[in-house]
Order: structure tokens, then sequence, then C-alpha cells
């Protein structure tokens, strides 16, 4: 991304060190993209939830590399890693955990469940009951599960990846707009280019064996990006462009369009990652640019149309693309 002429909006006495940062983010690109070719917004947001603590839905058809993507992140970062698949039968003391009475001593003890690790996929979200995404909640809002009365709480850094096919709708549940909130982003993963497929297939053909086999070296650990969310906190935000924020979210609450607008959990999304953004490309200040590249795939799964709007063929992406340029930019 090009800065233009925002660099007044820093304050150049004040830089941070972003080498550091700079260097493990092209390790781990690098280290991806030799398993999956193109997807470079998908793994460029992937990155942004993994350095600001959130959560992110991957939406795609199959065969598109979305659990790949997911399962080669967790490869390049040093922590732990756990896979849930999702089915209509699955209850939430599999996800969570349960107590289970210690015949030696005649005691409840608690077994961890699968969502205590460090970078949790979740393959097929929407094809659990609601009573199973329910126990999702306190999880990702809070980074704590509570069972019998007790609150364990879960590691850090925590990180959930969900996947979920938006075509096939047999044996599948829609998702709580509340759950959908707590996730930073919901990214949309389209075919690949010509291009891309050719080199894709002349990849398989040249492999030696399948991508899902190939193992990748780790290139930051748990303590590594501990210190560089600290880092990403420290990012210069003008006043005008928290201003820019508010003014584009509050547009969406207020826009005849829209049945239900974005929550102040979303302003504060946007924040985030267009700080993240900034840093993994070298800026220690935030642009307008930064805001509106994070804003689609932060706001888009918090707001509805209304039916009226549905019916019309419209579709979310180009009513925000509507408020977005209606909000005059900071200049």
């Amino acid at each position: 991304m090009t800065t233009g002429n925002y660099e007044k909006f820093a304050p150049f006495e004040n830089r941070l060190d972003l080498s550091a940062l700079l260097e493990k983010v092209a390790s781990i690109q690098s280290e991806i993209k030799k398993v999956i070719v193109g997807q470079e917004q998908m793994i460029e947001l992937l990155l942004i939830t993994l350095l600001t603590g959130r959560h992110s839905i991957i939406e795609g058809v199959p065969g598109v590399a979305k659990t790949l993507t997911a399962r080669l992140l967790a490869q390049v970062v040093d922590t732990g890693f756990s896979r849930i698949q999702f089915t209509p039968d699955l209850m939430p003391s599999d996800i969570t955990g349960t107590s289970i009475l210690n015949i030696k001593n005649n005691v409840f003890e608690f077994i961890e469940g699968p969502i205590f690790s460090n970078i949790v996929l979740i393959d097929e979200i929407n094809r659990a009951p609601a009573k199973t995404q329910a126990a999702l909640f306190e999880c990702m809002a809070e980074n704590q599960v509570s069972v019998d009365g007790i609150t364990h709480q879960l590691n850090d850094p925590f990180m959930v990846i969900a996947t979920q096919n938006p075509i096939e709708q047999e044996g599948t549940y829609k998702l709580p707009e509340a759950q959908l909130d707590r996730f930073l982003f919901k990214i949309i993963v389209e075919y690949p280019s010509f291009e891309e497929e050719v080199e894709l297939i002349y990849r398989h053909h040249k492999r030696e064996k399948p991508a899902e086999n190939i193992k990748l070296e780790a290139c930051i650990n748990e303590d590594e990006i501990l210190y560089f969310k600290n880092l990403i906190q420290k990012i210069y935000v003008h006043e005008q462009i928290i201003e820019y924020i508010a003014k584009i979210v509050y547009k969406t609450r207020n826009s005849s369009h829209l049945l239900l607008g974005a929550s102040p959990r979303a302003s504060i999304a946007i924040l985030e990652a267009s700080k993240a953004l900034a840093a993994i490309n070298g800026r220690d200040f935030v642009t307008p640019e930064d805001i509106k590249y994070v804003l689609y795939p932060i706001i888009g799964h918090r707001v509805i149309l209304t039916p009226e709007r549905e019916m019309e063929g419209f579709n979310t992406k180009s009513i925000i693309m509507q408020i977005i340029e209606s909000v005059e930019i900071p200049r």
C-alpha cells in the first residue's frame, strides 16, 4: 500500500523500530507461499488477525485452500495448534472440555478440550447447532471458559480461524449475529486467476508429495507475537483518522439501506486492524488507505440489508462502498 501525502499524520521524532516485525512477516509470507499460490489478501488479513489477538472466519467454495492456509499458518507459528471439525452432533463439552470423576481420589478433574490451544482451526463452523456455537462466545470474547462454575483461562496468544462454505445449505446453521461480531474479519476467498491456476497445476505436477504433507519452518514464537502485539498498539493515529472511522461506522447505523449497522466493537476492530496493517507495511502511522483496506472485511459480516434492498439485488459491499465514498477523506 502507498502512503500518499499522509506523512503529516505521523510524529517523525517518535519513530518505532519495525524492522524485526517486517522481517518476521516477510519470512511467514515466504514460507506459506511455498505451498499457496496467490491469495495474498487472505494471508495478509490472517497475519493481521494473529498480530491483533483476534479471530477470523474464511468463507469460500470447496477447494480454494481455506483449511490448508490455516494449517500452514499454524506451522509457521511455533505454538500450539488444534483442529475441530464441526458436525451437527458436536456438543459444547467436545470443544471446551468436561469434568470427569477421578476414582482414585474421588474428585472431579477438568479435562481440557481442543479449544485450549493457541491457534484453533474450526472447520465448517456453520455445521454445528446453536448450543455448540454458544460455547464459543465466552472463548472468543474473553479468552476464557467457564465449566461447572469454574473459570479456566485460555492460552495467550489465542486465535480462532473458522471456515465455512457459502454454497452448501443442507445440514448447516446460520451463525448468530452476536457470534459473527466476535470475528475481526470475514475473509471472502475467490477463485484463483487463470495465471495462478496454471502455476498451481504446474507446482502440483512437479511436487513429490501432496501439499497437505509439506512441512514449513516455524518463523515466529509466542513471545515474539506478544511483543509485536504491544508494539502495534504504539502505532500513531491522528485525531482526524479516528473521526474518519467513527463517521463511517455511524453512517452504517443511519443508512436507509441497512437494517442493522456496525457496532462499537467494529469501530475498535477497524482501529486495531489498520494499525497492524500500517505496521506490516513498514509505517508507524495509520492512513485513510489503511482504513479503506480493512473496512469491508470487518464491517461486511456485521451489517444486514433491509429486506427491500435485498429483494432489489443489492449486497452489503455495494452499500458499504457508497457509505465510504460519502465520507470526506482526512487531508
